[in-house]
């Protein structure tokens, strides 16, 4: 199946790199997919679910938030809100590619900036969220071991690397009212949660759940782990996922 590299101007005015995946014959709609926090689009979650939903019908543009990845920028120079918008830059490269309606998946801190991004965002007309926290807020207890480095910036070990933050990402975090944008979604919510993710407990997606309107969904991908590693698992997920967007896009 072909792919097409995307370069666009992310928040902070660095290119992201974006990886557009076309189906072959008439394309049925558009996804967008945003990694978890400090990943890339380069994660088997991503990439399964882009040549997944790919095959489906779907032209699907998975990339990398600012300072991560291919992209370029500082992650160290970037906020929730940064994220946020994005995702609204991505959502537009995708679409003057002549490809919609557009429906969006994020997984874990890319689900929450999802959340927060989609009421402002016209084009997005169904949302998907993999293991998301109900606030960014939720941060806070894995940030909670950083060391210092410099005047304002700390490292952190996420995912088995070293990563650093700045004080302005962590003071941040609770500026953000997620469970008022997810209220005032308009739009199909699903929400898919792996009720032994150890990372973000299942709680957080009841809690996004709990303060969606219909139509929503919730659906508990048994025995997955937050980054949904196994084969068998990310296959249903891409199930989940393709009947979602076949019935809401």
């Amino acid at each position: 199946m072909p792919t097409e590299d995307l370069r666009f101007p992310g928040s902070t005015g660095a290119q992201l790199s974006g990886v557009l995946h076309l189906p072959e014959g008439e394309t049925r709609g558009s996804i967008l997919l945003a990694h978890c926090f400090t990943c890339s689009k380069d994660i088997q979650t991503m990439t399964r679910l882009a040549r997944g939903l790919e095959e489906a019908g779907y032209a699907v543009l998975r990339f990398d938030f600012t300072g991560l990845g291919d992209s370029g920028g500082d992650l160290a120079h970037t906020t929730v809100a940064h994220s946020v918008r994005d995702l609204t830059a991505a959502t537009t490269a995708l679409l003057e590619r002549g490809a919609g309606p557009c429906g969006l998946l994020g997984h874990s801190l890319g689900g929450a900036a999802a959340l927060l991004a989609s009421p402002r965002l016209h084009t997005v007309r169904s949302v998907v969220t993999l293991n998301a926290p109900a606030s960014p807020g939720h941060l806070h207890r894995l940030l909670s071991e950083g060391t210092s480095v410099e005047q304002d910036r700390f490292a952190v070990r996420i995912g088995g690397r070293d990563v650093v933050l700045s004080q302005a990402f962590l003071d941040e975090l609770d500026d953000h009212d997620q469970a008022g944008a997810v209220a005032e979604l308009g739009r199909p919510l699903l929400v898919v949660h792996a009720p032994d993710d150890q990372v973000v407990a299942v709680e957080e997606g009841e809690r996004i759940f709990a303060a969606a309107r219909q139509p929503k969904g919730f659906h508990p991908l048994i025995g997955a782990d937050h980054l949904v590693s196994d084969r068998g698992h990310a296959q249903q997920l891409l199930e989940v996922v393709q009947r979602w967007f076949d019935h809401t896009l």
